[in-house]
């Protein structure tokens, strides 16, 4: 089993972006200093933050945050009520010059610089820096400076990494490529403040290695399903308020039940797929082409787009055919009723919390005996084929079928959702 996580937290380094990112940061660093302190070419002043910054990062990284240390000797030239989006329209001015081809613009607290080429999204935060480590940052809504601790985060993430033989940050990885794969809107300081609590719960793996992690994600799921609802929770290290968006509760049971799967059927192929359920495509196949009897077609987002998800979205499918009332699938499948063949099925969004604009994808999945006999297991990424972003299918033959939406945010995976399509018999 120890294979499976040591293959899957390989394939989860940032890897070559690394480079890349630097090279960003420095440049928006010379920037600004060149502008605010009159120094050519330096790249000090300037701490990253958040996933990227507490080393808790996974490959597909898009959303880079960033703190610029402002000047101790402009503090009061921009005390005003007007002195927050005075700040951000000059870094925002000064990054538009370095960038004047770049989407760059103001967004209540950051300067957000919208890179095309990697689709790298930094987003810069000019701050003054407090005698205790603490930082001052400017926000538009409020009219004024509030108080962000970083550096409290990054080092309880350290502390707990060490205390933890590095699981802390193995599993933070695995939660964010869990988050990222079954659409769980959850953002990255949540994601570390849970794992955090959960080795304070727990110190049954502070010493263990790889071949133990089955045990621990499946722990870690069961101690997130069982969390009480909450509106926020305090975060590692500062104790500043961080909001939940949405119960990530369900979700997480799902993940739960698919470890105790995955473990029940070590050292098997079928292993390796649940594990896939759970971590997305970074979890290794256990299957060669040579044995193969079916052309494998499956197409994964991560492979076209950055996949970061941090908005909700909900599909649902109106189930028709003649002679029969028009159903729900979500409440079909809440009531246990199987589909019959030469159904004719519409995949529409329920819920979603992205703006506009953004575009839709979809994939449908046949899986089974029945679809590899077939040759015909789909799963390429396609458009929408009905107005208001709809999907349209028809049934065909049994076996378990799958049907997600991916929503794309400049060029980013920002939401997804998944439906099984289950079907009972073959059709006559």
């Amino acid at each position: 089993m120890d294979e499976i996580f040591d293959a899957l937290l390989e394939k989860l380094k940032v890897g070559d972006a690394s480079t890349t990112i630097a090279a960003r940061r420095a440049e928006i660093t010379k920037a600004l200093n060149k502008d605010f302190r009159s120094a050519e070419g330096s790249t000090a002043n300037r701490l990253m933050v958040g996933f990227y910054g507490r080393h808790t990062a996974i490959r597909g990284v898009s959303d880079l945050d960033m703190i610029y240390i402002l000047p101790a000797s402009l503090r009061s030239s921009y005390s005003s009520k007007t002195g927050p989006r005075r700040m951000l329209t000059r870094v925002r001015d000064d990054l538009t010059a370095r960038y004047p081809n770049t989407d760059i613009r103001v967004d209540q607290c950051v300067v957000r610089v919208q890179f095309t080429s990697n689709k790298f999204k930094f987003e810069v935060q000019p701050a003054f820096e407090n005698s205790d480590g603490s930082f001052d940052y400017p926000d538009t809504k409020a009219k004024g400076w509030k108080v962000t601790k970083p550096r409290k985060e990054i080092a309880a993430t350290k502390d707990c990494n060490g205390r933890t033989s590095t699981n802390m940050r193995h599993l933070a990885r695995m939660a964010r490529a869990w988050k990222d794969t079954n659409g769980v809107a959850m953002g990255g300081l949540l994601i570390d403040t849970l794992v955090d609590r959960f080795f304070s719960a727990t110190s049954g793996y502070d010493d263990k290695g790889s071949l133990w992690f089955d045990f621990m994600v499946r722990d870690f799921f069961e101690f997130l399903m069982n969390e009480p609802d909450k509106d926020y929770y305090l975060a590692l290290g500062s104790n500043q308020r961080v909001n939940v968006k949405k119960r990530f509760q369900p979700k997480a049971k799902k993940a739960y039940n698919r470890c105790i799967e995955a473990i029940a059927n070590g050292g098997k192929a079928s292993a390796n797929k649940k594990w896939r359920e759970v971590f997305g495509s970074a979890v290794p196949l256990e299957v060669t082409e040579s044995a193969r009897s079916f052309k494998d077609t499956e197409e994964f987002i991560e492979s076209r787009y950055p996949v970061d998800i941090s908005e909700s979205l909900a599909i649902d499918c109106k189930v028709t055919q003649n002679g029969w009332r028009t159903a729900s699938l979500r409440e079909m499948l809440n009531n246990k009723t199987l589909l019959l063949p030469n159904k004719a099925l519409d995949f529409t969004l329920t819920e979603c919390s992205v703006s506009y604009p953004y575009d839709v994808k979809w994939k449908v999945l046949n899986r089974g005996d029945e679809a590899e006999r077939r040759n015909n297991i789909r799963g390429e990424i396609i458009s929408s084929n009905r107005v208001g972003n709809a999907r349209h299918e028809r049934t065909s033959f049994r076996g378990e079928h799958v049907v997600e939406c991916y929503i794309i945010k400049d060029g980013i995976v920002v939401a997804r959702d998944v439906i099984d399509v289950p079907i009972s018999t073959n059709a006559s």
